[in-house]
């Protein structure tokens, strides 16, 4: 569980990252849920952004993401969520 330095840290460092995968009208599959777990083993935060014709709400689909792939949810800004799973190499020392 992340604590709010913790997020407030993580906020930080994804705000000049670019949302490398986007949620649809089809919402969350099997397939894009792997695709988002094997990018966060690569990179440990990732960005991903909902798209207009997605027609789940976004929370939902942060709580599906993070119950499918293991991560933490660090923020839910609008259309973009940001998710953290930490590894082995660490990338990020968190507060």
């Amino acid at each position: 569980m992340l604590t709010g330095k913790q997020k407030k840290f993580l906020r930080a460092q994804a705000h000049h990252l670019k949302a490398i995968f986007q949620i649809g009208k089809s919402g969350v599959s099997e397939n894009l849920a792997t695709q988002i777990s094997l990018a966060l083993t690569a990179n440990e935060l990732v960005k991903i952004s909902i798209l207009q014709n997605c027609e789940t709400d976004r929370y939902e689909v942060a709580e599906n993401l993070v119950q499918a792939t293991g991560a933490e949810l660090v923020q839910v800004l609008g259309k973009t969520l940001v998710l953290y799973r930490a590894t082995d190499n660490r990338q990020y020392t968190l507060p």
